[in-house]
């Protein structure tokens, strides 16, 4: 091999080395720039446009209404797309979460159809439906998304042999036939296992304790999402960056449950849940990059 040779493969490898850290490091700066999204010229006219009226309330809006839910008068509704969701999701927000702020609205916005937000204390009652419903949030208790099928099926074997529990009844070995129709009844109620219902707290961190400690919630399953990182504009100070905005928790929730329950590969199904987000972010970061003040006053 020639002198030339040797150093052209050497100049070519040095050249991916540097294209590879490139590409890494802007989708590290952008993590939203991959998505399968619909178009967002409709957002970006309205933009340029400013603030319209709620066709509801007629309040003054930028994009959508986050009373009504609904997008406003320069918004048309048919550009903005629907998302299928495989899960019901229930929102729980806390009463002093500023609605202006908050990013829960986009699910509800985006996926009319299965998601409900419910303003605490008024929330439905889950008991009679732990082992089909789970709450995302993260603490000492928290499973992955991969364990969850694992947990709800060993809730239904447990409710299942409790309910067989007499105190009244004097201690007797059971009868074979009986243990084989527990046996029986248990494997066909766990075949039928299928997590139903999600519910996430929108919240500021440090008001979730309230909702989190109510009775009505105690016992659920909780679910952590670990390994996801933020790029929320409104960071709040002292929480780790796996601490996400309820809009990322439901879609991170979602991209996981399609690959590690459905085991199904996951091709964008869900992306258009982040339409507004993205958007607002991508304009977040313009307007700081250039110190556009009334831009980020405008989505505010």
């Amino acid at each position: 091999m020639s002198l030339n040779s040797l150093k052209f493969e050497e100049n070519n490898s040095e050249f991916v080395e540097t294209k590879q850290s490139q590409t890494t490091s802007v989708a590290s700066e952008d993590p939203l720039q991959n998505l399968c999204l619909a178009s967002q010229d409709v957002l970006q006219k309205a933009q340029q446009s400013g603030r319209s009226k709620c066709r509801k309330c007629g309040g003054s809006r930028m994009f959508y209404c986050y009373t009504c839910y609904v997008p406003v008068e320069n918004v048309p509704v048919e550009q903005i797309p629907l998302v299928k969701l495989p899960l019901k999701i229930d929102i729980i927000k806390h009463p002093n979460e500023t609605d202006g702020k908050s990013t829960a609205i986009h699910a509800k916005l985006l996926a009319p159809e299965f998601v409900n937000i419910y303003t605490y204390p008024c929330i439905p009652e889950y008991e009679e439906k732990d082992h089909e419903v789970v709450l995302v949030f993260p603490g000492p208790q928290s499973v992955s998304i991969k364990d969850i099928s694992f947990h709800l099926q060993k809730r239904i074997q447990d409710n299942i042999r409790g309910k067989n529990d007499d105190p009244d009844k004097p201690s007797v070995k059971r009868k074979k036939t009986e243990e084989l129709e527990d046996c029986d009844l248990i494997d066909s109620k766990c075949k039928d296992t299928t997590l139903k219902k999600i519910i996430f707290i929108d919240s500021t961190w440090n008001q979730t304790n309230k909702i989190l400690t109510d009775e009505r919630l105690q016992g659920l399953l909780q679910v952590e999402l670990k390994t996801r990182k933020t790029c929320f504009w409104r960071h709040q100070k002292g929480k780790p960056d796996t601490f996400l905005s309820t809009i990322e928790a439901i879609y991170y929730f979602l991209v996981d449950y399609h690959t590690d329950i459905l085991k199904e590969k996951y091709k964008g199904q869900y992306d258009n849940l982040l339409f507004f987000y993205s958007f607002m972010y991508q304009l977040i970061k313009n307007a700081k990059c250039s110190g556009d003040k009334e831009t980020k006053k405008l989505i505010h």
